[in-house]
C-alpha cells in the first residue's frame, strides 16, 4: 500500500536580499506517495528548484512543516539529517555536483562506500547501472574529462544505484541528447516500478511530463494546477 512519503503544510520560503524580500514559495501544501512518479512544472523564478531543496533538507523553510516518512526534517540535527539524506534521498542536481578528484566508477558508488554496502555488491551495482547508461569505458576518467552529457549520466547513476526510497532530480534531463534523455527516463520508470522508488522532478522535458503520474503546476511559489493522468509507460 502506498503511503505519504513527503509531506508539506502551510510551507513558505522567503529569502532576504538586503532590503528586499522574496517569497520563493507560498503556502505549499502538498503530498506524495511512495512510489509516485511526480513532476514540478511551471516557467523559471516559478520555485520549482526552492521546493526541491527545501524537501532534500537542503534549505529550510521560513514557515511551514516539511516531512519525510512522517518525520519533520526541520526537527534532525544536522548529523541526524545528513545521515538521513544519504540513507533514503538521491538527489540529481543541473550543476551535476561531481567530486573531481574521483573517476566515474568511484563517484557513482561513493554513496554505496559510505553506507558500507560490500564491495561485490558495489562492483555489481556500478557496472550495471553504467551499461544501462552507455558509460562502458568511462569508468577511470574524471569528471573534467567527461562531456556535460557524460557528468550527467553519472549524476544519475549516483543518484540511483543506493537505491533510495526518494530520488530528487532538478532537470535531470536537461543536458543530454534526446536519445540520452529516454534511456535515462526508462531507467527511472523501471527502478520506480521495480523498486518502489519515488521521483520528484523539477522539468521542462515532455519526455518526461507525460510519462508522470501527477504534474505539479507552480505559479509564482504556488501550487496553481494539480492535475493526474494515466502513466504512458
Amino acid at each position: 500500500m502506498n503511503y505519504p512519503i513527503i509531506s508539506m503544510e502551510h510551507v513558505s520560503k522567503i529569502y532576504q536580499q538586503g532590503e528586499i524580500k522574496v517569497e520563493a514559495l507560498s503556502d505549499v501544501n502538498l503530498t506524495i506517495n511512495q512510489g509516485e512518479f511526480t513532476v514540478l512544472a511551471g516557467p523559471s523564478g516559478s520555485g520549482k528548484t526552492t521546493l526541491l531543496n527545501l524537501i532534500g533538507g537542503l534549505d529550510y523553510p521560513t514557515q511551514g512543516i516539511v516531512q519525510l516518512n512522517n518525520i519533520p526534517i526541520q526537527k534532525m540535527s544536522g548529523a541526524k539529517l545528513a545521515t538521513f539524506r544519504r540513507d533514503h534521498i538521491g538527489f540529481v542536481f543541473q550543476a551535476y555536483n561531481l567530486i573531481p578528484v574521483l573517476t566515474a566508477k568511484e563517484n557513482i558508488e561513493y554513496v554505496m562506500t559510505l553506507q558500507k554496502i560490500s564491495k561485490p555488491e558495489r562492483e555489481r551495482r556500478v557496472t550495471w547501472i553504467m551499461q544501462e547508461l552507455g558509460l562502458q569505458g568511462m569508468e577511470n576518467r574524471k569528471p573534467c574529462q567527461l562531456s556535460g552529457g557524460q557528468q550527467q549520466r553519472v549524476a544519475v547513476a549516483r543518484a540511483m544505484v543506493a537505491h533510495p526510497k526518494i530520488i530528487l532530480a532538478d532537470e535531470p534531463t536537461a543536458n543530454v541528447d534526446s536519445k540520452t534523455g529516454l534511456d535515462l527516463i526508462n531507467l527511472m520508470l523501471r527502478l520506480n516500478a521495480e523498486k518502489g522508488m519515488t521521483f520528484l522532478f523539477s522539468t521542462h522535458d515532455e519526455m518526461i511530463i507525460n510519462k508522470a503520474h501527477r504534474i505539479i503546476h507552480l505559479r509564482d511559489g504556488k501550487i496553481y494546477e494539480i492535475k493526474k493522468q494515466s502513466s504512458k509507460q
